[in-house]
Order: structure tokens, then C-alpha cells, then sequence
């Protein structure tokens, strides 16, 4: 049973003095200086299919995105989009079927094991379930210290100790858990003790994979305030993917919508909620239930019609036609792609284009 003495509502470490301009990283004294190219993932042209070759999954279809340095991207979808496909090509747990990943200017497709091995450390993953994440027979101390192991940092027993005192300390956990194993602890801080061992190795990069999914309302605001405290207080880069367009809201300087394997629409987080410029994005939006039951019910919401095509038979065009209430003649033969309609905003739909009504 857990023991709900630890305190899941505390924050981000207490009492540490970090430069949140600046982004300085705990255990050493780098610091960062914020010049140079901004982006520090870039994905051009990747692809992720699975089974035959002749009829394959296709998980990610084409996908052409820029995660900046320092900066919180929201990657939101429906289930099956391919969005954590996505995430995991980013960092190689699967091994894309075309395209380019750069890390740092850093290519990750053509890497060999002993060099993506040193990638490991900066670009690092918060699995969805934090019930599996976690090794049932090591101590959570064990577990927390495997990437100082793994990486060769902080090498004495003593130093590793501390080391993981002090991750545990940042995730809002007292220093006695270390000694104790997963079982002993609930959901929220299970997840917690899953972002303390993500940021062992110092990583510049956390993919956040449905990181609050499987966890209670309650705990899951809980977590996203933790995640974005140490985004800013790290200096981090977060890809933060959910199906939930709420909470990848409330934790997003920037959004990007997924749709049957591809990135639909891309903005700054405010824009994108209050100005969505892609029809799928709307109907997300409308899909987010309202806290007042009269404005609820009274709410005319955008109703999609029929199901999510397979992945293995994507329609020809706009793969969003068989769904989309504005589709018209050009949609069955044009396969849009992502057009400027607003500063930092794009969105992949002919609505923008000169094929529109009215535009031609």
C-alpha cells in the first residue's frame, strides 16, 4: 500500500537557488548561453511503417517538425495518430523508415550503437505507465541511479548516493525513498520517481510519452506543474505528447496536432486554442468538455463523421477529407501541406490555399 505520508503536492525541489534565465543544471556548472541555432530537434521527412511493404502500417507518414531549444512542444492527437510513434523515432526505440532526425546538429538515423549510446544521455523518455517504468525488484534508489551507472557519472557509491538524494529532492520526494521500492509508492509518485531517473544523466531533451495519462485528475495537474517548473528551472527541452488537448495546454509554449500520421497544424500554444486554423484542430477543441453543465449543454459542437481511416489504406489528398465538414472538389487530389496562416502558425489544409473557394 502506499504510503501517502510523502507529500505529492510539493513542487520542485525546495530551497534551491537556480537561475531560471539561464538555465543552470544541477551537479555541474554548465550554464547556457543561448546562442546559435535555436532548434534543438529537427525532423525532416520521417517516416515509421510497420508489417509488409506492400500494404504497411503507416504509424508516421512524412512529418517535418522543429523542437526549439528551451521550449515546451504540446504534440496532441487521437489515439492511433502515430504521435508516440513519433516521440519514440525522435530518440530511436524505433528505427524510422525514412527521413532525418538531428539532435544538436547531431544526425541520429545513421548512428551505431556505441554512439547513439552517448545520445542516450542527452535525450532521454518519461514512459506513460508508471506502474512498468519501474523495476519491481530494485530499490528506488537502485533504479533512480541506473544512467550514473550506465553514463560513468559521479562514480563512487557515496557520490551517486547524494546524487540521487538530490533528484529526489527535486521531484518533491524526501531523501528515505531511495531506499524503498516501487510498490511502495502511489501512481503520481511513481511517475515522479520516473522523471527524477530521466534527469539523472543531465539530459538537454525529455520526451514525455502520455506522462499523465494512467494518473488521477488530481495528480495529474500536479505532475504538469512539475514538469513545467523543471522545464524553466533546467533549462529543458519537453516534448510533451498526450491525446489530451487540456492538458497539453496548460503545459505548451507551442502545439502540434497530429492526424493519421501526420502534423496537421503547428502554433504558438495560445494561438492555436483561441485561432485554430486546421478543421481537426476545432473539432479537438470542441471535443474538451466546459466546466459550466449550462454552457455545456447549450454548445453547438462540430460533430466528425465517420471513423479514423486505416493507417494501412490513408485516403488519397487531404487524409482529413472523409471527416472534415468543409472538404471540397480539391481535397480528393491535393495533399496540402503546411502553409504560414499567422506568425509562427501553420496549418496543412487547402482552406489556405489558392485551391479554396473563392480563392482559385
Amino acid at each position: 500500500m502506499a504510503d501517502r505520508s510523502v507529500d505529492e503536492g510539493r513542487g520542485v525541489g525546495q530551497g534551491r537557488s537556480v537561475d531560471e534565465g539561464r538555465g543552470v543544471r544541477l551537479g555541474h556548472e554548465e550554464v547556457r548561453d543561448g546562442g546559435g541555432d535555436d532548434v534543438l530537434v529537427r525532423v525532416r521527412g520521417l517516416q515509421v511503417h510497420f508489417g509488409p511493404r506492400r500494404r504497411p502500417v503507416r504509424a508516421v507518414d512524412g512529418v517535418d517538425l522543429d523542437v526549439r531549444r528551451g521550449e515546451t512542444l504540446g504534440l496532441v492527437g487521437e489515439s492511433g495518430c502515430g504521435k508516440s510513434t513519433l516521440g519514440n523515432a525522435v530518440l530511436r526505440l524505433v528505427e524510422p523508415t525514412a527521413g532525418t532526425v538531428e539532435l544538436d546538429g547531431t544526425e541520429l538515423t545513421g548512428l551505431g550503437r556505441r554512439e547513439l549510446r552517448a545520445v542516450r544521455r542527452r535525450a532521454v523518455m518519461v514512459f506513460q505507465d508508471p506502474y512498468a517504468s519501474l523495476d519491481p525488484r530494485r530499490s528506488v534508489g537502485d533504479s533512480v541511479a541506473e544512467p550514473l551507472v550506465v553514463h560513468r557519472l559521479h562514480g563512487g557509491p557515496a557520490s551517486r548516493r547524494a546524487r540521487v538524494e538530490e533528484l529526489l529532492d527535486l521531484v518533491g520526494l524526501p531523501a528515505s525513498a531511495a531506499d524503498r521500492y516501487p510498490h511502495e509508492f502511489s501512481g503520481g509518485q511513481r511517475q515522479r520517481l520516473g522523471i527524477a531517473r530521466a534527469l539523472a544523466g543531465e539530459p538537454d531533451l525529455v520526451v514525455a510519452d502520455e506522462a499523465v495519462a494512467s494518473l488521477d485528475v488530481s495528480i495529474q495537474a500536479q505532475v504538469m506543474n512539475l514538469l513545467r517548473g523543471l522545464q524553466r528551472d533546467l533549462g529543458l527541452t519537453l516534448l510533451f505528447i498526450s491525446h489530451d488537448l487540456a492538458a497539453v495546454r496548460h503545459v505548451s509554449d507551442r502545439v502540434a496536432v497530429m492526424y493519421l500520421g501526420r502534423v496537421v497544424e503547428v502554433g504558438p500554444a495560445q494561438q492555436v486554442v483561441s485561432d485554430p486554423q486546421h478543421p481537426y484542430t476545432r473539432a479537438l477543441l470542441a471535443a474538451v468538455p466546459r466546466p459550466d453543465p449550462v454552457t455545456e449543454r447549450a454548445r453547438t459542437a462540430p460533430v466528425l463523421s465517420g471513423d479514423v481511416p486505416s493507417p494501412t489504406d490513408v485516403p488519397s489528398g487531404c487524409r482529413f477529407r472523409t471527416r472534415c465538414p468543409s472538404a471540397f472538389d480539391a481535397c480528393p487530389t491535393v495533399d496540402p501541406a503546411l502553409v504560414d496562416v499567422g506568425p509562427g502558425h501553420t496549418a496543412a489544409c487547402l482552406l489556405h490555399t489558392p485551391h479554396a473557394p473563392g480563392l482559385a
